[in-house]
């Protein structure tokens, strides 16, 4: 089959003169590389599209592909993720990964958090400040912790994110607004320990391929896997494959989520335990990173034996399970 591939380089946009926090979700070539390797070592061809406008472009002249492998985060908008999968889905071009629809609703944590809760899934309470002045009004217990609602690789996310006063909450979210220029997501902040799921297939078929513990060194950023810490994850994070009740409590959680929500393919739940050490879910990944190297998902499968090239099939043969026979 040909496979077209879409996908955002982090290079392009920094080119362009975007700073290198507001590019952290994009790829490497590397990861292009490493995925367009294991695609052709499954049998297929490989044809490389882009971004989004390179993909209007590509489709406007009249361009097809069996298949569209994609990974593209997006750069403008809640909706960022939803854009190419909703352009394809007008082409009829099928794809990896969630659709349009579970990927906006997945960016914006509020409301992910608001509909895993709604079929029984634990995660912590939370609050929306979209203005300065709701900060003051957010009616939860102290400890909280504040992040951008709809980023991802820890963006947004530092030491100051755990706040202990009701001054430091509306400082804090004065700060993360005028960044980010998006609501902030205020929450209770859980105390114990840290572990992100990795998951393959979709619905009844999908299964946790491994789950980790995050571990922080002496050196990293205190409370939270923050963007520095991901950025540095060699120097300031260490990896442990979680067993036993822990691994099957956190399992439970994600797979619960993952399946509720309707995530297709292969991603990660992220969850936290609280201080009686309950598992709690706190974000969903439906397009995870696929970095061979440091990526999370490719790191959990590297920790349980699993080699790349299979997780690239896992994903694909699951993509694959929707065409019509």
């Amino acid at each position: 089959m040909i496979i077209g591939m879409t996908y955002d380089l982090r290079q392009d946009y920094l080119d362009a003169g975007y700073g290198r926090e507001e590019t952290a979700e994009f790829d490497r070539p590397d990861t292009v590389e490493g995925i367009e390797t294991a695609l052709r070592a499954l049998g297929h061809e490989t044809r490389r599209i882009g971004n989004v406008k390179a993909l209007v472009g590509r489709l406007a002249a009249g361009e097809r592909w069996g298949m569209v492998f994609n990974i593209c985060e997006g750069m403008f908008g809640l909706g960022r993720e939803a854009q190419v999968p909703a352009l394809l889905d007008a082409y009829q071009i099928p794809y990896t990964f969630s659709g349009p629809l579970i990927l906006a609703l997945a960016l914006d944590k509020a409301l992910t958090k608001t509909v895993v809760r709604a079929f029984g899934v634990p995660t912590p309470d939370f609050a929306v400040v979209a203005a300065p002045g709701d900060a003051g009004r957010v009616d939860l217990p102290f400890p909280l912790f504040a992040k951008p609602l709809a980023e991802g690789t820890g963006k947004g996310i530092d030491a100051r994110s755990k706040v202990d006063s009701r001054p430091q909450l509306v400082e804090v979210c004065a700060a993360l607004l005028e960044r980010f220029r998006q609501p902030v997501l205020v929450e209770t902040y859980l105390p114990g320990r840290e572990f992100t799921v990795g998951i393959t297939g979709s619905g009844a078929d999908a299964e946790v391929v491994g789950t980790m513990e995050v571990l922080l060194n002496d050196e990293a950023e205190a409370n939270a896997y923050s963007y520095v810490n991901k950025e540095q994850y060699e120097e300031r994070v260490q990896y442990a494959l979680a067993s036993g009740r822990e691994a099957a409590a956190c399992a439970d959680v994600a797979l619960r989520a993952w399946r509720g929500l309707g995530c297709l393919d292969g991603g990660r739940v992220d969850v936290k335990m609280d201080g009686r050490g309950a598992v709690n879910f706190i974000e969903v990944n439906p397009l995870a990173g696929l970095n061979p190297s440091h990526s999370d998902l490719p790191i959990i499968c590297r920790l349980r034996g699993i080699p790349y090239d299979e997780l690239i099939g896992r994903i694909m043969a699951s993509a694959l399970g929707r065409l019509p026979r």
